[in-house]
C-alpha cells in the first residue's frame, strides 16, 4: 500500500493540566518525541481554555495554526497582528511572538518545526453525504500526513474505495504517505442522523 494508517482512540489520547485549564495531545512526530523538549517536528493537540486571559508559551522556531472549536477567542500578537475567531476560523502564527488571547473556549492546534509545513480545514458533512479529497503526492519528494480529527461524528473513512474505518467523535487519524508514492483518495461518509464535523490537518515535512 502506499500509505500506512495510524487509528489514535479518543480513550488512548493523554490529557494534562496547564495554567489555563486542559491539553490533550493527539499526536506527534516523531512518536518519541517530548513536547516539553520541543524535539517534535510536527504536533497535534487540542486545548480547553478555562480563564479569560492568558498569555501563550513561547514556543520559538516553531510556525503555530489555531482553530478554535467552540466558543470565541481574540488573539493578541504583540507587535503583529490581531484577529478575533469564531468556531472553525483559524489563524497562522509564530510561537516566538508574544500572544495574549482573551476568551474561553475549546480549540485545536497544529505546530510545525522549521522546515515542516501544513494547513488546517474544517469540514461539515451533512447526514448521508460524502466528502471526497484527493490527496495528490509531492513532487519534492517529502513525507505526507493527512490528519482527521472527528469533532462531531461518527463517520466512516475509505482510502481508494478500499479500507473503510469507522472513526468515532473524539478519534484522531493518522493517513502518512511515503515520498513520491501515488496520490490517493480519500472519502468521508456520514452515516449518523446528525451533522458531522471533521478537521483536517495536512502536514508536509522531511523525514
Amino acid at each position: 500500500m502506499p500509505y500506512s494508517i495510524q487509528l489514535i482512540r479518543k480513550n488512548d489520547q493523554i490529557t494534562n493540566e496547564w495554567s489555563g485549564g486542559l491539553t490533550t495531545q493527539l499526536a506527534i512526530y516523531p512518536e518519541d518525541a517530548d513536547y516539553a523538549k520541543r524535539n517534535f517536528t510536527w504536533r497535534i493537540s487540542s486545548a480547553i481554555v478555562e480563564v479569560e486571559e492568558s498569555v501563550f508559551t513561547p514556543l520559538p522556531d516553531i510556525q503555530r495554526l489555531l482553530m478554535v472549536i467552540d466558543g470565541e477567542l481574540t488573539l493578541k500578537h504583540e507587535g503583529h497582528h490581531q484577529v478575533h475567531l469564531q468556531p472553525y476560523e483559524q489563524d497562522r502564527f509564530c510561537g516566538g511572538w508574544t500572544t495574549r488571547s482573551l476568551g474561553k473556549v475549546r480549540d485545536f492546534n497544529l505546530m510545525l518545526a522549521e522546515g515542516c509545513d501544513g494547513e488546517l480545514e474544517a469540514i461539515a458533512i451533512e447526514r448521508g453525504d460524502l466528502h471526497v479529497i484527493d490527496s495528490p503526492n509531492n513532487s519534492d519528494g517529502r513525507q505526507i500526513t493527512e490528519a482527521f480529527f472527528c469533532n462531531h461524528g461518527p463517520i466512516h473513512l475509505s482510502i481508494d474505495s478500499q479500507e473503510v474505518i469507522e472513526v468515532e467523535e473524539g478519534d484522531l487519524i493518522l493517513i502518512n504517505r511515503e515520498r513520491l508514492e501515488p496520490s490517493i483518495s480519500i472519502k468521508l461518509f456520514n452515516k449518523s442522523e446528525v451533522e458531522a464535523n471533521v478537521i483536517r490537518a495536512r502536514v508536509i515535512f522531511d523525514k
